[in-house]
């Protein structure tokens, strides 16, 4: 088929010259002229082919129309970047032609800005203002589109600036385009500006702010912002809906994750597979992995995401066993799995605790799956041998790796040996992580944890010095808690919420229940060598437990609660809460940095190895 349909168009260049001659023309135009017409007509009309535009362009320079004609080239170049040919050629093109005029220059940097390589969209932008062309209405947003694919922010508000003063600020498409420009570079209250300044907004508008907030760790802003659309009239389409799934799962937000669920529904969302596995990611995310897993098993498409998806979000939750039955499956179905997935897969073997499981998943990904290992996977094995006390076996693990260690290697490794108190180990992966990667304060308060447990204060004090005298600030703990459709935030000894009287009654409470359990603060990891009763105050304020006595105050009995925390639970909170889901009769949820934490009945599915 595919000789035969050659063939024919090279029938049809060949009887295109048949009316070109000069005593069979009976217009007024020269054969010359009526080449080109007819080269350009043979353009417009040769549909989705590359290859047939290139022998149109070969046919015309054989029969006599220079390499560099304006009009041949204008329209080839077009064609070409409307394909998504390879650059190199339409460059040349246009490189040739000495009269190109705005449409030419607009189109090649359209092509520069929707390719892998985006840089030379912003040369010829340069050029073409060197060569006194006048941008007009389409180039600025081609170039900034350009812009932010190299996320350069300078060139960004260089150009915005170039857009106002030539009068083009008041354009709905520039508008989103400067929109996207500052959501992508990171600045999205600049974005906000443009957006408050529209005097009409359409939906794209709103997508790219809602997900400038979703991506930028403002997903309150994002949720906000969606009610304010919603109020406005303005109709939500799936764009929208994947950063508000995002904004929820990074928030915790499952009661609103489930109505942007109720809404796909409504609208027919449901069959776009990106959307389903955001939607997944949700409720994996918020620890309602049975409900991930529904999805799942809904999907009529998935794609190695959603196995991926799963097969992370049930590892996270401590179902690792699950984890690893599900990818055995996607093996049986013939998914061959990706990098993520054998992250997921290294995570459900690391937080089970099963090592020799772990290195023959390791070696399979190598061997039979040719999957170079990445620095996460080493990062997986690190944790998968802390995990289970092997904390020598780690370091050596580390010195034989092919790959160079990173801070996040020797920060878990640091990370082990506080868990498992090796003290000299420790302080050497500290000073490694000073090398690469000085000022993170979560490196001091592992390395004070470990000089606590071993009750050596001045190590603790001269540690806590050299933070304040090198600027390096404690990353406050935060958890949040989604109920009546609002998020709320508490930090420790958080006192700013309008019920706090009640909370810290609560709080009380809490405790002279849970002492009557035969609770007893868990005070080794203090970080001060202070009186017992102060360091246990201070464990009493911590923001989960916060979060929890609001909770237990804001909703009906048997209500599971669910929290969201930015650090790793403390071993005091952790035994708090294990005993709180049993004297209350809830379930309690925790998601902190590394996994899910669920706690039922005076247990935890961690089965305390966190």
């Amino acid at each position: 088929m595919k000789k035969a349909k050659s063939a024919s168009y090279g029938a049809m260049l060949s009887k295109s010259k048949q009316p070109l001659s000069p005593r069979s023309s009976s217009c007024a135009d020269n054969p010359a002229s009526l080449l080109v017409k007819k080269c350009i007509s043979l353009i417009q009309n040769c549909g989705s082919s590359q290859l047939k535009l290139r022998q149109i362009h070969a046919f015309s320079i054989r029969h006599g129309v220079p390499f560099n004609n304006p009009d041949i080239g204008k329209h080839l170049i077009y064609n070409l970047v409307s394909l998504s040919a390879p650059m190199p050629y339409p460059h040349t093109i246009f490189s040739c032609i000495q009269t190109s005029n705005v449409f030419t220059w607009n189109t090649m940097i359209r092509g520069y800005a929707e390719c892998e390589n985006p840089g030379p969209a912003l040369q010829l932008y340069r050029q073409m203002r060197a060569s006194c062309i006048e941008p007009d209405t389409h180039t600025y947003p081609f170039l900034l589109k350009a812009v932010a694919k190299l996320a350069d922010l300078g060139v960004g508000e260089s150009v915005h600036s170039t857009v106002i003063r030539n009068g083009y600020d008041s354009l709905l498409f520039v508008q989103n385009s400067l929109l996207h420009m500052y959501s992508v570079c990171g600045l999205v209250d600049g974005a906000y500006k443009v957006f408050e300044l529209m005097s009409e907004r359409d939906i794209v508008a709103w997508n790219s702010v809602i997900n400038g907030f979703a991506l930028n760790g403002k997903p309150n802003e994002a949720l906000t912002l969606f009610r304010e659309m919603v109020l406005q009239g303005a109709e939500p389409d799936g764009y929208t809906v994947l950063s508000l799934l995002s904004a929820c799962a990074e928030l915790g937000a499952l009661a609103l994750g489930r109505r942007v669920h109720v809404y796909m529904v409504k609208y027919g969302l449901t069959e776009n597979v990106h959307v389903n596995n955001a939607l997944l990611d949700l409720y994996a995310k918020c620890g309602s992995i049975r409900e991930a897993r529904n999805v799942f098993d809904e999907m009529k498409d998935r794609n190695v995401v959603s196995w991926s998806s799963m097969i992370v979000g049930l590892a996270v939750n401590g179902f690792g066993k699950e984890a690893l039955d599900l990818f055995k499956e996607m093996e049986r179905v013939g998914l061959a799995p990706s990098e993520v997935t054998f992250v997921g897969v290294l995570y459900a073997c690391s937080h089970c605790g099963m090592v020799d499981e772990g290195f023959n998943y390791f070696t399979r990904m190598e061997e039979k799956y040719h999957i170079l290992p990445k620095i996460e996977h080493y990062g997986c094995m690190v944790d998968l041998l802390g995990r289970a006390g092997l904390v020598k076996e780690a370091y050596q693990y580390i010195r034989n790796m092919p790959l160079q260690p990173n801070a996040v290697i020797w920060r878990t490794l640091l990370g082990a040996c506080t868990m498992h108190g090796h003290l000299t180990l420790g302080e050497y992966a500290r000073t490694k992580i000073l090398q690469l990667e000085p000022g993170c304060s979560g490196d001091y308060v592992l390395l004070s944890n470990l000089y606590a447990s071993e009750q050596r204060w001045s190590d603790v004090h001269i540690l806590r010095r050299n933070m304040l005298r090198e600027g390096v600030k404690k990353v406050p703990g935060y958890s949040f808690v989604e109920f009546g459709n609002q998020v709320y935030e508490f930090v420790m000894g958080d006192r700013s919420h309008p019920q706090c009287e009640q909370i810290y009654a609560m709080l009380a409470e809490i405790t002279r229940r849970l002492r009557l359990k035969g609770y007893a603060p868990h005070t080794e990891n203090v970080l001060a060598d202070i009186e017992e009763e102060e360091k246990e105050n201070a464990l009493s304020y911590h923001s989960e437990k916060i979060a929890v006595a609001f909770m237990l105050i804001k909703t009906a009995p048997g209500t599971p609660i669910r929290i969201v925390k930015n650090l790793r639970i403390c071993a005091d909170c952790h035994l708090a809460i294990k005993l709180i889901s049993e004297v209350f009769e809830r379930e309690i949820i925790v998601r902190d940095q590394s996994r899910f934490h669920h706690f039922r009945g005076g247990f935890c599915s961690c089965r305390d190895y966190w």
